[in-house]
């Protein structure tokens, strides 16, 4: 079977123990845990939770197959004032000023303020496909059983189908996932919580965060981290094929920030002019040697605001956070999905929801797009050099969403740097570089999508479909951003580029300049840990140097 659960033979568990994980996995063996084996049992707890909405006007569309009872409505469940996770409160072993004794000591004593508190455990498997499954377990306070609940239906409970599977799946020299999780915590010196990663072990511990998505990230944190160390590229995106005519196929993947477009272009059928079989929109890995991929989940954890409360596609949502509700003349209980609420509603979609799904797909990508808001970056850029490919990805410009909660005097409208769309890699930032280089060097191709504007221009969701079809059907035209030879152009009426433009020119190579110190900044990085090759800063200052722009401007 894919990972060690139980207790073997010394040889193989002295690989995967330490001190935070031996904490972390005590705890679920405590005679104050109770086991939740199934999505209808964690359903029965969250109905009854305090604080539970059931929308009784709302049915869960093929409850049975979901297992779920018959009869089962959607179940909606509000936080306070924190409604998005917050990367400020990470933590990973083995980073600089992250000290093991410290960490296991507020662990220790974390787990010890739960002693006098029924603890809910709960097991499922992470990756869909027998080349690629992990088992995660979660352990939870009462009182909270609304975010056991979402965390079974977006992952694969573990019933017999899949059971099964798990056992003839490939193995791996990892142990399971475990995750400690009290969102009550609270410590004077970690004001925003504590997100405690041993990601070597695959283990971490989530305290005093609500917000579920803590829950979700956090266990796909430590897949990913899995997944590259068994010769996997871990993506942070979507994928999907378009099967073509003369038995063809055309796969490509997105990678970019919640808000950035990326589910909508995984999701788009083009008006059913294709046939489209589609991964995920959210997280898969790509094996580098076989080229296979294989999605993580099986739910889709979306934003609500682009479902308003009439939307077809509200039928297969499941349960809901940090949404409204409201009651109509029937007497029945609706969700308000315009979130107005709070601006970070979410729903947890079924594997329903996209009739074309499937969990791998074995034809090699074809291409890699870049989903940036970089306001100098046309619509459509190609690259046709894999270190300057692989180092536009290292340096993915795109703006924050409300999805994240930000330290004090962050500002959320600022323009940054997240490589490769990817803030829950806890492993150094050259393994994915080295990861899509080599994807890149083997026949991928390279773009960049800008989906925020151009020069003031906002570049709106039909023209970047527009762009896509004109990619996936061949029909697509490039010609070297003169005298930026690698990059390629793509001419759009209604977006012209003038590279003699003075203030254009200006701009970009600001751009550029800005990438080279953010390549620079890895040296320091969590002491140097993202630290990246040499080729990747030369590969940027060639292109300032075919601008042309002086280095003083």
């Amino acid at each position: 079977m894919a990972t060690y659960e139980k207790f073997v033979d010394r040889e193989s568990f002295g690989k995967i123990v330490s001190r935070i994980r031996t904490t972390v996995e005590t705890a679920f063996w405590g005679n104050n845990v109770f086991p939740i084996s199934s999505p209808r049992e964690a359903y029965e707890l969250a109905r009854r939770s305090s604080g539970t909405v059931e929308l009784t006007g709302m049915p869960v569309y093929e409850p049975e197959g979901q297992g779920l009872p018959k009869g089962s409505h959607v179940l909606l469940f509000n936080d306070g004032a924190v409604v998005g996770r917050c990367a400020a409160a990470r933590r990973i072993i083995g980073d600089p000023g992250v000290f093991v004794d410290e960490m296991a000591s507020l662990l220790r004593e974390a787990v010890y303020q739960t002693r006098y508190r029924h603890l809910y455990a709960a097991e499922a498997v992470i990756g869909l496909e027998k080349d690629f499954m992990v088992k995660a377990h979660l352990l939870i306070p009462e009182g909270h059983e609304n975010m056991l609940y979402n965390w079974l239906l977006n992952f694969q409970y573990t019933n017999k189908i899949y059971n099964d599977m798990y056992k003839e799946s490939r193995q791996y020299p990892d142990g399971d996932i475990y995750i400690f999780v009290d969102p009550e915590w609270k410590h004077p010196d970690y004001p925003l919580g504590l997100a405690l990663f041993d990601p070597e072990h695959n283990c971490a511990a989530i305290l005093g965060m609500r917000y579920f998505g803590e829950l979700k990230k956090g266990t796909l944190t430590l897949a990913w981290g899995t997944a590259v160390r068994n010769g996997f590229a871990s993506c942070h995106g979507g994928l999907k094929r378009y099967n073509l005519q003369g038995n063809r196929s055309f796969v490509m993947a997105v990678f970019g920030l919640s808000g950035s477009g990326k589910s909508t272009i995984t999701h788009a059928r083009h008006g059913n002019r294709y046939d489209i079989t589609v991964l995920h929109d959210d997280a898969f890995v790509i094996n580098l040697k076989d080229r296979f991929s294989i999605a993580l989940e099986p739910a889709y954890f979306d934003k609500v605001q682009d479902y308003p409360m009439d939307c077809e596609d509200n039928k297969f949502i499941v349960t809901l956070q940090n949404c409204g509700a409201i009651q109509k003349e029937n007497g029945f209980i609706y969700a308000v999905t315009e979130d107005l609420r709070n601006g970070n509603g979410r729903a947890i979609k079924s594997k329903l929801w996209s009739p074309t799904r499937v969990d791998r797909i074995d034809e090699p990508i074809n291409a890699v797009f870049w989903l940036m808001k970089d306001p100098t970056i046309p619509p459509v850029l190609k690259i046709s050099d894999p270190i300057l490919g692989a180092t536009m990805g290292a340096t993915l410009a795109t703006r924050r969403t409300t999805a994240e909660r930000l330290a004090p005097g962050v500002d959320p409208n600022a323009l940054v740097f997240e490589p490769y769309a990817n803030p829950f890699r806890t492993y150094p930032l050259s393994v994915d570089y080295e990861c899509f280089k080599t994807l890149l060097s083997g026949g991928v191709d390279c773009y960049i999508l800008n989906t925020g504007d151009f020069m003031g221009k906002k570049v709106k969701p039909h023209h970047t479909l527009q762009i896509i079809e004109s990619i996936v059907e061949g029909r697509a035209r490039f010609s070297p951003l003169l005298p930026l030879s690698k990059l390629e152009i793509m001419e759009l009426e209604e977006f012209p580029l003038d590279l003699k433009d003075v203030q254009y020119k200006k701009e970009i190579f600001a751009r550029m300049k800005d990438r080279i110190a953010f390549i620079k900044s890895r040296e320091s990085e969590r002491g140097g840990t993202d630290r990246l090759p040499r080729e990747t800063l030369e590969a940027l200052q060639n292109v300032t140097k075919d601008l042309g722009y002086p280095s003083e401007a």
